[in-house]
C-alpha cells in the first residue's frame, strides 16, 4: 500500500492510498480517480516527502522503571552513587531519619517522598 498526496485543478489537496504506484496509474488512467471535494477527474500528484523512520536514541522507558528500589539500603546505595562506585541511576528506598541527615550533610542529594510511585522494580 501506498499513500499519495493528491491535487486536482481547482487546487484542492487530499491523500489517498493505493495497492501500489501502478495501480494509482491504472485508475488514474481511466479516470476514476477522482476529487474528494468537487468530484474532478482531473487530478495529480502533489508534491510528498517520504516517511522515514529515524533511529530513536530515547531510551523505551516501557522497557524499564524510572526508578530503582533498593529498600531498606538506600543511604549505602546513595553513598556508593554519590562517591561514583556503583553507576548512576535514579533510586528510591528507606531511610531512617537520621541517615537521610547524615547523607545531606555528606552532600548526596536526597528528596523524601510521600508516596511510592506506580513503576518501580
Amino acid at each position: 500500500m501506498i499513500k499519495f498526496n493528491l491535487k486536482c485543478e481547482q487546487g484542492h489537496g487530499f491523500d489517498s492510498w493505493f495497492g501500489s504506484n501502478e495501480d494509482y496509474e491504472k485508475l488514474h488512467g481511466r479516470g476514476l480517480v477522482s476529487c474528494v471535494i468537487c468530484g474532478s477527474c482531473k487530478v495529480s500528484k502533489a508534491v510528498m516527502a517520504p516517511r522515514v523512520k529515524a533511529e530513536s536514541t530515547a531510551p523505551d522507558l516501557r522497557e524499564k522503571p524510572l526508578l530503582d528500589d533498593v529498600g531498606s539500603n538506600f543511604a549505602e546505595e546513595a553513598r556508593k552513587i554519590h562517591y561514583g562506585e556503583t553507576p548512576e541511576r535514579p533510586i528510591m528506598g528507606q531511610a531512617k531519619i537520621e541517615e537521610a541527615r547524615a547523607l545531606l550533610e555528606e552532600g548526596v542529594p536526597v528528596l523524601p517522598m510521600g508516596i511510592k510511585p506506580k513503576q518501580v522494580n
